[in-house]
């Protein structure tokens, strides 16, 4: 079973003057990854290279941002791969102290800031997650909130119209006792609609 994090986790190097700033956090695809880097490029206006890599839902990017080519991304990327994560970014922020450290030296440097950062992350399970909408009347809405909670339901999107249309988001193994439960409790009054899988988080 894949593993994801539940948070974001650092570590820093120091080697022959460079320092490299080494994260791991949860990240669900390209788009998100991107805009974690490039926050990060603004946070850090004098490093010499933000380098990443990615492992979101089977897809998978590495990008050496201007060292060597597969010196930065691809061994972090490597690391990802070995400890079995998804849904997972990595990325390092190198200031450059003045001293080369050659194309082994870089792989070893970026290849332990990503695996130390890995030490002190929580790692918790990759669950499918899948998308349920729903529509009824206005004196249900409360009921189904609760029921939701119970049941961990997160609530994704709500419309009020001529009748409350709701969108929630939850484990696929708990999708059953959750529809079961609120139909119960409906009693006929609320229709679901064409559910969709999403991302695990």
């Amino acid at each position: 079973m894949a593993m994801t994090l539940s948070a974001a986790a650092q570590h820093e190097l120091v080697i022959k003057k460079s320092r490299f700033l080494g994260c791991v956090e949860p990240c669900t695809d390209r788009t998100a990854a991107l805009a974690r880097v490039a926050q990060l490029r603004e946070q850090h206006p004098g490093a010499a290279h933000v380098c990443w890599a990615l492992l979101a839902g089977g897809h998978s990017a590495a990008n050496d941002d201007g060292e060597p080519g597969g010196t930065a991304g691809r061994p972090m990327l490597d690391v990802l791969r070995h400890q079995g994560l998804d849904g997972v970014l990595a990325t390092a922020v190198r200031y450059w102290g003045g001293v080369k450290l050659g194309a082994g030296g870089l792989v070893r440097a970026y290849t332990d800031c990503i695996a130390q950062a890995l030490l002190t992350a929580d790692k918790i399970a990759r669950v499918a997650q899948v998308e349920l909408g729903c529509e009824l009347p206005y004196e249900l809405e409360g009921r189904l909130r609760r029921l939701a909670e119970q049941h961990g339901a997160a609530l994704v999107d709500v419309r009020h119209e001529t009748r409350v249309h709701m969108r929630w988001s939850l484990a696929v193994t708990g999708r059953a006792a959750f529809t079961a439960a609120v139909d119960e409790a409906a009693q006929g009054r609320i229709a679901w609609a064409r559910e969709s899988s999403i991302a695990s988080p």
